[in-house]
């Protein structure tokens, strides 16, 4: 008899890692007789199940391909572990245009333990969403904050269309790899509004580094963003900079309205499964993006993601 939904929530909630490869088959199945059982899944890990909050911290991790993500990644679940922290890693990758599924592989690019059992990391392809988070992404990292310390999502890519990935995280980190003109880029695509934390890769090499931490803050004085680290780092032994980038994070959580910033992406995730399921036509019978973003502001702040779904559901065939 296969493990219910209900079931697997209350496995989260006690902290039962081992359940976690069990919820992402959950969230990651398509067929519609699975669809209540996802639904009690999250309504099981919402913060009226939770009483409060999950305790997690969410850290989105997107930048260029080539950028040094994956090294940079290995790096920091070694230093999140020495600290005894468990981590859930939600990989999204490209999509293969014939099988869809995932053309890079995490464990070929993630470097982790595979003894530790404190340690998922999980690949999914991205299905084509400009936005550069996988369908079930956002309802996994919901469901996964309810057990593990961190969970992390790393996206492909970047641009001014990827920014899924901001409405999902507590915590945004971009990388830049030094002279690789990613700073003019940003500026032009916006990215620059997007990221907590900037993180220069190959601190290694010396001056172009340093030019690009340079260049990256002389960019976020310009535009009178003063809350923005930026940290240099470097994943050839011996690591560099790991230890600011992870205070650096964790202050950023810290200084987070945590409730605000999670009913913030709770609704975004409401009206992106809404958006997937009904497409324009149903968006256009709720008068358009902006009056669901609208008609979600005025639901229960205790509403989980089915809820707040299902009420954008009522509204359209109303």
């Amino acid at each position: 008899m296969s493990v219910t939904g209900e079931e697997l929530a209350q496995r989260l909630r006690e902290g039962d890692l081992s359940a976690a490869p069990a919820v992402l088959n959950l969230v990651e199945s398509t067929a519609p007789a699975q669809r209540p059982e996802i639904d009690a899944l999250l309504e099981g890990v919402s913060p009226a199940a939770l009483g409060g909050e999950a305790a997690a911290h969410v850290v989105g991790i997107t930048g260029p391909p080539g950028g040094g993500k994956s090294s940079l990644l290995s790096e920091l679940i070694g230093h999140w572990r020495t600290q005894g922290r468990t981590v859930a890693v939600l990989a999204v990758d490209p999509s293969s245009k014939r099988s869809g599924g995932a053309l890079l592989g995490d464990r070929a690019r993630i470097v982790v333990d595979p003894a530790d059992r404190g340690v998922l990391v999980r690949s999914s392809a991205a299905g084509g969403r400009l936005g550069g988070l996988a369908p079930a992404t956002r309802a996994a990292a919901h469901a996964l904050a309810a057990a593990f310390d961190i969970v992390v999502i790393e996206t492909v890519g970047v641009g001014q269309s990827e920014t899924e990935v901001a409405e999902v995280a507590d915590t945004v980190v971009v990388v830049v790899q030094p002279g690789s003109g990613d700073v003019l880029q940003f500026l032009k695509s916006g990215i620059m509004e997007i990221p907590d934390v900037l993180v220069v890769t190959k601190a290694d090499l010396g001056p172009p580094a340093l030019r690009s931490r340079r260049d990256l803050n002389a960019a976020l004085r310009s535009l009178g963003e003063r809350n923005t680290r930026v940290v240099a780092v470097s994943s050839i032994a011996p690591a560099q900079g790991f230890d600011e980038l992870v205070a650096a994070l964790d202050a950023h959580r810290e200084g987070l309205d945590i409730a605000t910033r999670r009913l913030s992406a709770r609704r975004a995730s409401a009206l992106a499964d809404f958006a997937a399921e009904h497409g324009e036509r149903g968006l256009r019978a709720l008068g358009g993006r902006r009056a669901a973003l609208k008609l979600l502001d005025e639901q229960d702040v205790s509403h989980d993601v089915p809820a707040l779904t299902r009420a954008l559901e009522a509204a359209a065939t109303a």
